[in-house]
């Protein structure tokens, strides 16, 4: 017969105790005790024994301490860890200034203050979401003046990077951009560098980086005008425009990014002359430049895949493929965003504003301020041009077209004031317009240092003629004994003359 349990008696717990684990079949198992202070010492010692060797040269330390920041070390608690540099150095700094004691785990004089008030972590995320720029230094700082607990502000960075607060994020926060279209054909321009193959190609001796200056129209995302180059500068970039504005008329706004051939000067000036708005885009943010970079990547993948595959001669060639594969390929697909050819979508707008001839030569046109010298000269690139006397010691302004440097035009407070006489020219082109290459000079054979080298074993190599080794002197005796010093001298000279 059972015994009735005692109601008194509280029932036997189901639960472990705190140093018992269940197992699988509910028996329990003894939990392993933590290591000692000693154990954990020594473990942290074999960490960076080796570091501390006395015979580590200085110029490793660095290298050592990043290796074992990289491995995995198994912790006598814990399992496999890894330790970060900065933990690594403050155990070798400690084991220096303490011995094995300085390794030992150090009890927080805070603990338990921490989890005791949990709520302040809230107040600490509140605190940087109000204000993005506070540092954890900060916040720490108001935490204990508010409610008197101080926590260390390692552990207010490493809250706030848990729950993603930390500055980096903040800062990088996604923005929102809304899609942009132009309401017409040629009202906005975007102009792009793309960096091409090498060329020739395949890649021989004198291959040189050939650059894509192009211009697309943001409304029917026709490519305007493109061409290849081998020098990315500013004048190439306005060759392309002026093309493009003789072919497609004059756009309204031109939107280019803070390259140098788009931050120059010259630009700026062929523009306002145009009457042209010139925007830049703001640096590190792309997101403005999408269509101009889908364009990109479709010339990489449709055109430079097979220019690249049959190779390429030189930039003549590429650009004669490159212009009939915008005309028949790349402007007459159906783009994917607007439905319709590109072409299509550009002449079915209003007339393109063209531009007199005149006026886009004076655009293009270069203009450099100069001071008249005392004698009446100025000074370009080099050159040295004769302006009019009654300008000695005025600040003028001198427009010239870059590729002639033969002629200047000088100009006064805004108002023409006759043309500069050219007085010394060293130059006829400008240094920084892309100069024309040379024709190649057929090579003549010949091998100076060949040359050399033959008759100089030609030399060493030709027969000893005796007729011209000097004859020895007859009054000399060459086997006289005499112990005398100066007969011996003489001896010895007339034995080597022979």
């Amino acid at each position: 017969m059972p015994t009735p349990s005692n109601p008194e008696q509280p029932p036997p717990s189901t639960t472990a105790t705190p140093t018992q684990r269940p197992s699988r079949r509910g028996q329990t198992q003894p939990r392993p005790e933590p290591a000692g202070d000693e154990v954990i010492a020594l473990f942290r010692f074999a960490v960076i024994a080796a570091l501390i060797h006395p015979r580590l040269p200085a110029a490793e330390r660095g290298a050592v301490a990043r290796e074992l920041a990289a491995t995995t070390h198994e912790h006598p608690d814990f399992g496999p860890r890894r330790y970060s540099r900065g933990t690594i150095d403050r155990w070798v700094r400690a084991y220096r200034a303490h011995g094995l004691d300085g390794l030992r785990p150090v009890t927080r004089a805070d603990a338990g203050t921490v989890r005791a008030h949990r709520d302040l972590f809230d107040e600490a995320a509140a605190l940087r979401a109000e204000v993005p720029a506070r540092s954890s230094g900060a916040i720490a700082d108001i935490l204990w003046h508010r409610h008197g607990v101080a926590i260390p502000e390692r552990t207010i960075r490493a809250v706030l990077r848990r729950r993603g607060l930390h500055r980096a994020a903040l800062a990088a926060a996604p923005a929102v951009f809304g899609r942009y279209q132009a309401d017409r054909p040629n009202e906005v321009w975007i102009g792009d560098v793309l960096v091409g193959p090498f060329v020739p190609h395949p890649r021989v001796a004198g291959s040189k980086r050939a650059r894509l200056f192009l211009l697309v129209d943001d409304h029917s995302r026709l490519l305007v005008h493109g061409r290849w180059v081998s020098e990315e500068n500013t004048r190439a970039g306005q060759d392309v425009l002026r093309a493009a504005i003789t072919r497609r008329g004059c756009p309204r706004t031109l939107y280019v990014d803070n390259g140098a051939p788009y931050a120059a000067a010259a630009l700026a000036r062929s523009c306002a002359v145009l009457g042209i708005r010139l925007v830049h885009s703001k640096p590190h943010r792309p997101q403005g430049r999408g269509k101009q970079e889908r364009l990109n990547r479709f010339i990489r993948e449709r055109f430079l895949a097979e220019a690249t595959h049959v190779g390429i001669t030189d930039l003549a060639e590429l650009n004669d493929r490159f212009t009939a594969w915008a005309e028949r390929v790349a402007n007459t697909r159906v783009h994917a965003e607007t439905g319709r050819a590109p072409i299509e979508a550009f002449t079915a707008g209003e007339p393109p504003r063209l531009v007199d001839q005149a006026a886009l030569a004076e655009a293009f046109r270069w203009s450099a301020t100069r001071v008249v010298t005392r004698t009446a000269t100025v000074s370009l690139a080099g050159n040295r041009y004769q302006v009019d006397p009654a300008l000695v010691g005025a600040r003028v302004e001198l427009r010239y077209d870059p590729e002639d440097l033969t002629r200047l035009q000088v100009y006064h407070v805004g108002r023409p004031a006759g043309d500069a006489t050219p007085f010394l020219i060293g130059r006829h082109v400008h240094p920084s317009v892309p100069q024309a290459r040379r024709d190649p000079v057929p090579p003549t054979g010949v091998d100076y240092l060949g040359l050399v080298l033959a008759a100089h074993t030609e030399a060493i190599l030709a027969p000893i003629a005796y007729r011209d080794v000097p004859a020895a002197d007859p009054d000399t005796d060459i086997t006289d004994t005499d112990t005398d010093t100066d007969t011996d001298d003489a001896g010895r000279d007339a034995e080597l003359s022979w």
